[in-house]
């Protein structure tokens, strides 16, 4: 693996997870749902105000809980953006659910409500949206939809924890929501997620498919005198040890949102006149919306001139990146009736697409090393 400079992504350490490890294996608990994953639940409801917090080992475990919630069958119908990561569909597709893509705002990159309103059929069972970059979606638009039509939100927000749509933290909105503590998140544990639940009815049975099926958690409350395998579900709790670790980074976690809002701020600023020279468009960040400063991207004018841009920067040893490819144009996604030009803006946009470096580490110097390079890209 190439070793740059300046990475696209440095994992933030703080420097008390080393020590709240040893802590977690004093207390001689490393299986999951011990002290440190309790703290985590209290933190991120807090932080969410969702009215359940449950960790995960992945935010893509999160999902797969979600479609198992809410009992999506074969044939049913999912809403999601093509642009997105591939586990936003997988988790559907795996209870044999038919992926509806549907394209994106040009402003925003988050899916487009109005499409949404036009998608919704008899069939539909679940609208997933992705909070983009951790910029809100139309959560008023999304929710009415979601209210008229009965089909229940589940907000993907593996981007957006700290961010908020008129006031109100993401992840609140919808029955479910998912979190992601991957290396790449602004809060990690290295492979990590969280489900947040709303919708108290779906509280006790989360708790059940989140211990392989069983009412395991109840009989550790005093509930019940023994547990016993009562529903479908796996293993998606996280060890102890994990828990530890996110523990530390999200007592720290305004100092992490702290750095992370002056790196973005700092791009922003530096690139503004440059971007308007050269018809590069910087992120589009609405008056109602809170980000959560998860990432800084810049849309060049063409596919050509971006991929000339990544790799410049890559002869400076610095790694820039390009995201998602339109999930509706892949392998999987034609064999579900994906076709070039049905979802226009996101073929459009994951073309022309970068990615900048940005990670609570990275140095004022070493930014102003980024602001040079992509100002001499072109």
């Amino acid at each position: 693996m190439t070793e740059y400079r300046i990475p696209f992504n440095r994992p933030p350490v703080l420097g008390g997870e080393l020590q709240a490890i040893e802590q977690a294996l004093a207390q001689g608990h490393l299986s999951g749902d011990g002290a440190f994953s309790r703290e985590c639940h209290e933190l991120l409801k807090q932080v969410t105000a969702a009215k359940k917090v449950l960790l995960t080992t992945s935010c893509t475990h999160a999902l797969e809980m979600s479609a198992l919630l809410l009992n999506i069958q074969p044939g049913d119908e999912v809403i999601l953006p093509s642009y997105g990561f591939v586990s936003t569909v997988n988790a559907f597709v795996l209870r044999g659910a038919k992926p509806v893509f549907v394209d994106i705002r040009p402003d925003t990159l988050n899916i487009d409500e109005e499409l949404v309103a036009k998608a919704i059929t008899e069939r539909t069972r679940a609208i997933v949206p992705i909070h983009y970059a951790g910029v809100a979606c139309n959560m008023d638009r999304l929710m009415k939809l979601g209210h008229t039509h009965g089909v229940p939100i589940v907000e993907d927000n593996a981007h957006g924890l700290f961010g908020r749509y008129k006031g109100s933290p993401l992840g609140s909105f919808g029955s479910l929501a998912t979190l992601s503590f991957h290396e790449t998140k602004n809060i990690t544990c290295g492979e990590g997620g969280a489900l947040l639940i709303n919708d108290e009815s779906l509280m006790e049975r989360a708790e059940i498919i989140r211990e392989k099926g069983t009412n395991r958690s109840r009989f550790f409350r005093g509930e019940v005198d023994k547990y016993s395998w009562v529903d479908v579900g796996s293993s998606y709790l996280p060890s102890e040890i994990l828990a530890a670790y996110l523990a530390v980074q999200l007592r720290r976690s305004e100092d992490i949102q702290k750095r992370r809002k002056t790196i973005w701020q700092t791009y922003y600023a530096a690139l503004q006149e440059w971007a308007v020279a050269h018809d590069v468009r910087l992120p589009v960040v609405p008056e109602e919306c809170e980000q959560a400063f998860h990432m800084f991207y810049v849309l060049f004018p063409s596919e050509e001139l971006r991929d000339r841009a990544i790799a410049r920067m890559k002869a400076k040893s610095i790694l820039s990146v390009f995201h998602y490819l339109p999930l509706h144009l892949s392998e999987m996604g034609l064999q579900f009736g994906g076709a070039p030009g049905q979802c226009k803006v996101t073929e459009d946009i994951s073309r022309r697409l970068a990615r900048l470096p940005l990670y609570y580490s990275l140095t004022d110097d070493d930014q102003a090393d980024v602001c040079r390079a992509v100002q001499t890209c072109l």
